[in-house]
């Protein structure tokens, strides 16, 4: 490969991505994650890179019933230069009147529609990755969504589909799911590459995210977006995922779980070739950054709670984590953190 080849290629890999009317600087994302991406810790991505953020999925019924929990969910972190509610249900109806309380209530950037949770509480009800097996039900669930954004005071928020592969490797439905979704006018779409079966177990098959990418391309000129999501675990995970499927960008999930440094060190290394370490005392003084958020909005006892399993992640790989991790989870307080932590602080 020459140098004029090298310079295309890193240019390629990282770059604003178009998503309906809204312009990325980038195309590194964090995923939604439930019980994981509160505001707390989309501030920290965003402090250490991410382009995008998505909020933890917010249930369409919960919305509409006026639950308090649920508005919580949606707070935009000062510093999200731009971020996406993602929300859940199985009836098209109530999902537009619960996208209409998002883009009223809130200055979300992008509505989300999640059509890939394989929980079991959620897939009953109808939604999540229920809808993998009923795509016409997904096509009017989007129609619903989309049409509520048009006829708002901001007609221009794009709205955006995350789908699985299907409901079992003998139901591959993700060509289908993501046609329905296109034509009912969604702006971009993410691929799990995972079944409901799967859960989160097993290897994603980047080879559908291939195929989802020149689906697109061929229905749209690529105008509708592929994310991919799945196995990002590394900066060299995410480069081997764009160069093998050609996807827009990639959505960080468990990857960036006590890594919020994720962001940034992929951004580097797909536009310099070069990869950087991240010094315990690093990260421990984001967690405490992320613990300073969580105090913010659930208080010190709720926060505290909250964030063991988050600094247990953030000691991974750490001489001596799994005694660290055993003390952790005992934690009540900000000064039990400040104890434990304190030669690196």
């Amino acid at each position: 490969m020459n140098q004029q080849e090298i310079e295309q290629e890193k240019k390629s890999l990282y770059h604003p991505v178009k998503i309906g009317s809204l312009e990325l600087d980038g195309n590194l994302f964090l995923a939604p994650v439930a019980g994981y991406s509160d505001r707390a810790f989309r501030s920290v991505c965003f402090d250490f890179g991410a382009n995008f953020a998505y909020t933890e999925m917010v249930s369409a019924e919960a919305l509409v019933r006026g639950n308090k929990k649920t508005e919580f969910l949606m707070r935009r972190a000062p510093n999200e230069k731009f971020y996406a509610v993602q929300i859940f249900g199985g009836n098209a109806h109530t999902m537009e009147e619960a996208a209409k309380i998002v883009i009223e209530q809130t200055s979300a950037d992008c509505i989300d529609i999640n059509c890939g949770c394989p929980v079991p509480k959620i897939v009953k009800t109808g939604a999540g990755s229920a809808l993998t097996r009923d795509v016409e039900r997904l096509g009017e669930i989007v129609r619903s969504v989309v049409r509520a954004a048009k006829n708002s005071a901001r007609p221009q928020i794009p709205v955006t589909v995350k789908i699985r592969s299907g409901w079992d490797s003998e139901h591959l439905t993700y060509k289908e799911a993501a046609l329905a979704a296109i034509e009912s006018g969604a702006s971009a779409i993410t691929l799990h590459a995972r079944t409901r079966a799967q859960g989160y177990e097993g290897k994603a098959n980047w080879d559908f995210l291939s195929e989802l990418v020149r689906l697109s391309k061929e229905k749209t000129g690529g105008i509708v977006k592929i994310f991919g999501s799945g196995d990002a675990f590394s900066p060299q995970d995410a480069k081997k995922m764009l160069l093998e499927t050609d996807c827009d960008g990639v959505m960080f999930a468990r990857g960036a779980m006590g890594n919020p440094f994720i962001f940034e060190r992929t951004r580097t290394f797909l536009l310099t070739g070069e990869d950087f370490d991240i010094s315990f005392d690093e990260k421990i003084k984001a967690g405490f950054r992320e613990l300073a958020l969580l105090v913010e909005d659930l208080g010190e006892k709720g926060a505290c709670l909250e964030a063991r399993k988050r600094f247990c992640a953030y000691a991974r790989g750490v001489n001596g984590s799994a005694t660290l991790r055993r003390k952790i989870v005992q934690a009540e307080s900000v000064s039990d953190y400040r104890a434990l932590f304190s030669e690196w602080l």
